[in-house]
């Protein structure tokens, strides 16, 4: 079982990811920011999925495989990162809306964390 699925995620693996996936990298230390928890939140406010990042960064199973259109929410708790990995930071909380049009597609939402600053995109 997959930290996603012990947190909310779904069944499948790396062959079918999720609908949202994320990786986050500390770019301050240059390397992946293992120990991110990454909440996944519905159009509604309900928490849909919630998980942690692995060794790599990278949550790649977030909830189920299909979401119906609609703004969603993620949520990365920075404050538990730093606090685990010795560093002072600004942002104590990311949160960033990304919007669904396609119910069947696959959307990937990176995140670049610094000490006073974090960028995100959407990626492939």
């Amino acid at each position: 079982m997959s930290a996603g699925q012990a947190n909310g995620g779904s069944a499948g693996g790396a062959d079918r990811p999720s609908h949202v996936t994320t990786h986050v990298l500390d770019t301050a230390r240059g390397c992946p920011a293992a120990g991110v928890p990454v909440e996944l939140v519905g159009p509604d406010g309900t928490p849909l999925a919630r998980a942690m990042t692995d060794a790599d960064g990278r949550v790649p199973d977030l909830g189920p495989r299909t979401l119906a259109p609609g703004a969603y929410r993620l949520v990365f708790d920075v404050a538990t990162y730093a606090a685990t990995s010795g560093q002072d930071v600004f942002f104590h909380r990311v949160t960033v809306d990304i919007a669904v049009t396609d119910a069947t597609g696959h959307l990937h939402v990176p995140l670049l964390l610094s000490p006073f600053g974090y960028t995100t995109y959407r990626g492939s």
